[in-house]
């Protein structure tokens, strides 16, 4: 098989973004993350992603009274990840609304995409209820936003 047919599939179902302007937060994969087969569990990459999404929280300013809850997550995964590999995610905002914004991910291991995933983020306050977004939101994390 060619290098270009093993990319090619994985290639198509993920979306051509602004993946350059993303925010990227390099993994370092622990003995723990594999399975018996060799290959990072397919749980991980949910803990990889909310890596990805405390390091662009903290870049765009959110902090320790910042209160958010995941509401939801999906996850494309597209290759395996295997021990050795450099991990790395890249997170960009694709959506802001009143009191969520959704984000969106791709994890790569040496530089090819193994998963794309979207994220909804909803504020809360201290009983939990939905709670407006910060005026200036919209603001602070556009240039880490999908265009």
């Amino acid at each position: 098989m060619s290098q270009s047919a093993a990319v090619t599939p994985a290639a198509s179902r993920l979306p051509a973004l602004n993946w350059e302007d993303a925010s990227r937060s390099v993994i370092q994969l622990r003995y723990g993350d594999l399975d018996a087969m060799g290959h990072v569990n397919n749980a991980r990459y949910a803990e990889f992603l909310e890596v990805g999404r405390m390091a662009l929280s903290r870049e765009v300013g959110g902090g320790a009274d910042d209160r958010s809850v995941l509401a939801r997550l999906e996850i494309n995964y597209v290759r395996d990840i295997r021990q050795g590999q450099e991990v790395a995610v890249d997170t960009l905002i694709e959506r802001v609304g009143r009191t969520s914004w959704t984000s969106v991910a791709l994890i790569r291991a040496d530089g090819v995409p193994c998963a794309f995933a979207r994220s909804v983020q909803v504020r809360v306050d201290e009983q939990g209820a939905p709670r407006a977004l910060p005026e200036d939101f919209a603001a602070r994390v556009a240039h880490r936003s999908v265009r």
